[in-house]
């Protein structure tokens, strides 16, 4: 059967390359991926994949199903096309939906006696506003049992961990006051940041060794004779276990509290979209990389332990997932950088584009035909999660 669907993706691989030469030729920043949404879902409506448009609170958000009988699992894959402001698809985005679209087309016209759902989100802004974030306040990828995903990189792989982020504006609010004549009368705001942040480098000392914080002044207030009125600073707190920073956020904001009533001043928080941690599942992950192996995919390397935040993991906090990274530039090559935008659309870059359909296509076909597989992923995904949440 494998070989079967991977005919069928050659088959289709000019039509899968034309539709990344587009999107790559017509990048499009986040929110704003109105020419790539529309090829796509064009080419699966035709295909036979029921499409809706504007999903998630999105205009450029699409789910499109396929479902052959019924009772199989419900395999959802998800792409990015949003590109990068000022130099294009330098994240190699542009490879991500016609991969997916062709894995799942693949699937659809070969794969006919064995139940299953095919379900295929879009998912806008990945670089700019962890679109996934909202879509998942919205009600989407509940549909889903897997979530399945690739990604072009300087090697073949996987990823295991990634870090949850909760991110805050700051604003203290005192009373102005002349620094030099009557600063008795004042209550700086300023004084109240400055406490905030020696009150972080003292938590530093008491969180676990994965925790990152970092934070920098926005507006100081103004000039030095004046008692600052206002100030504000912006806060990032990191670790790879969301629960547990959730603990590290709750410390923090005793600080801005603390910092408020050492100065006499008010505050106002704004919280920005909250990235979670991956849940890792490493038989999703062996499953992805004995496929690339069957493909032959170039660059295999053992999987990444520790990455940085995507919004892809506040879907795999919620359902098991992984994404194929599918090598095309050379090894030592940066994302977001002028190589990987030369690459975009060299043989390497289609034959990527390819390779992870295949793959993903593979491993979906594994998926439907063995439900012991798939109960043991979901095992592994809940046990996992239990483990991550007893911090």
């Amino acid at each position: 059967m494998k070989d079967n669907i991977f005919a069928y993706i050659d088959s289709i691989q000019a039509e899968i390359h034309d539709m990344a030469d587009y999107i790559f030729d017509n990048p499009e920043i986040g929110f704003g991926e109105h020419k790539a949404a529309e090829r796509l879902t064009n080419y699966l409506d035709k295909n036979g994949f029921r499409v809706e448009c504007g999903i998630g609170g999105l205009e450029t958000a699409f789910r499109a199903v396929y479902e052959n009988g019924e009772g199989g699992p419900s395999i959802g894959m998800l792409c990015e096309y949003d590109a990068l402001i000022n130099i294009g698809h330098a994240c190699a985005h542009h490879m991500q939906g016609p991969s997916i679209v062709a894995a799942a087309i693949a699937l659809k016209n070969t794969v006919m006696d064995l139940p299953y759902k095919l379900v295929i989100y879009g998912t806008p802004a990945e670089e700019t506003s962890g679109g996934k974030i909202i879509m998942l306040k919205n009600g989407c990828f509940k549909d889903i049992d897997i979530a399945l995903m690739m990604h072009g990189s300087p090697t073949t792989t996987t990823d295991v961990k990634c870090m949850a982020l909760s991110s805050f504006a700051v604003t203290f609010k005192g009373k102005s006051a002349h620094a030099a004549i009557e600063p008795e009368m004042g209550r700086s705001a300023l004084d109240a940041l400055l406490l905030a942040f020696h009150g972080i480098e003292c938590l530093r000392e008491h969180v676990k060794e994965d925790t990152r914080m970092h934070y920098t002044v926005t507006n100081a207030g103004g000039p030095d004779n004046v008692v600052p009125g206002i100030a504000t600073g912006t806060f990032a707190l990191r670790s790879y276990n969301r629960k547990y920073l959730d603990h590290v956020v709750d410390r923090f904001k005793n600080i801005i509290k603390g910092a408020a009533l050492m100065t006499g001043t008010r505050y106002d928080i704004l919280e920005d979209n909250a990235f979670d941690s991956k849940i890792p599942v490493i038989k999703l992950n062996d499953l992805l990389m004995e496929n690339a192996r069957l493909v032959n995919a170039p660059a295999i390397k053992p999987a990444r332990e520790k990455t940085g935040s995507t919004d892809f993991g506040n879907v795999m906090y919620n359902v098991p997932g992984s994404c194929i990274r599918i090598a095309f530039v050379d090894e030592k090559t940066a994302a977001h950088s002028q190589e990987y935008l030369d690459a975009g659309k060299t043989e390497k870059a289609h034959e990527a584009e390819v390779l992870a359909a295949k793959i993903l296509a593979a491993s979906s076909y594994d998926i439907i035909a063995n439900k012991v597989l798939l109960e043991e992923i979901k095992e592994e995904f809940k046990n996992t999660k239990a483990a991550m949440s007893d911090f």
